[in-house]
């Protein structure tokens, strides 16, 4: 069996490595191959070398796959994505568009961990609706925990007395709203590289106009992460003042009327 070796260099794979690192078996990458919606690998002397933009194809077949496109669709959309355009430009988009958002990383914790952190407050209702959020992944005996740093956050909650049950509602609450956001950021992308009006339509819109060169929304993207988590603390950070305002505000009020009354 071929493995990674010191002499592999940085970003290549044999194809046994490219189905580790991408979670699919050997066979399928054979099989997308054949059916041509990925590139063969470059060849040297007797061994084939795959890079990371066929590591970000993988990862674009598989969420398109999950999505329910069979691959003769995902075959039609890639090749109408490619033709007339250079392919490596291509796949860099791809890239950035399938790599994480998150460089926080995952980890996985067992049944008793989340006991020791949470105590008898951890019970099977709680474990179903952390689960159904997303924040925790069955695997197995284990779960694998999407942000270490909300559950850290949990955990502090809780232990500053604050019932578990109420800590979920705020993480689902919160989700929910989050997901709008992200929701917003995503149509800039979407309607730049997809957009819903034909060329020349959409003068004297509200609409971004199409970028042709995947290269350059492929760097739009890239410049989108870091603009799109800035912006977001910046707004919380305003909102939870507003709020914060609000409230004492209205408790001087209320103060001020119990003393007028008194």
């Amino acid at each position: 069996m071929a493995s990674r070796t010191e002499n592999d260099q940085a970003g290549e794979y044999r194809i046994n490595d490219l189905a580790r690192e991408s979670a699919i078996p050997v066979r399928n990458i054979r099989l997308y191959q054949e059916r041509r919606i990925l590139p063969p690998p470059v060849r040297r002397g007797r061994v084939g070398w795959y890079s990371e933009a066929h590591l970000a194809r993988l990862r674009l077949i598989a969420r398109l796959l999950d999505r329910g496109y069979s691959l003769a669709h995902i075959g039609e959309l890639i090749s109408a994505w490619e033709r007339g355009r250079d392919l490596a430009d291509v796949l860099g988009l791809e890239a950035a568009l399938t790599s994480p958002w998150s460089e926080e990383p995952q980890t996985v914790i067992s049944a008793g961990d989340l006991q020791r952190m949470f105590g008898k407050q951890e019970e099977r209702g709680t474990l179903d609706r952390a689960i159904s959020s997303g924040m925790l992944r069955p695997e197995g005996t284990r779960f694998r925990v999407a942000s270490p740093q909300l559950l850290d956050i949990a955990v502090q909650l809780v232990q500053a007395g604050y019932p578990l049950s109420v800590v979920l509602k705020l993480a689902e609450d919160s989700m929910h709203d989050i997901e709008r956001v992200a929701e917003r950021y995503v149509s800039l992308v979407k309607a730049t590289i997809t957009p819903s009006l034909s060329p020349g339509d959409s003068h004297g819109t509200d609409e971004p106009a199409e970028i042709d060169d995947p290269a350059a929304a492929a760097a739009l993207v890239q410049s989108l992460r870091p603009l799109a988590r800035k912006s977001v603390d910046a707004m919380l950070a305003m909102a939870m003042e507003n709020a914060v305002n609000q409230v004492l505000g209205d408790a001087v009020s209320a103060l001020a009327k119990e003393t007028r009354e008194s």
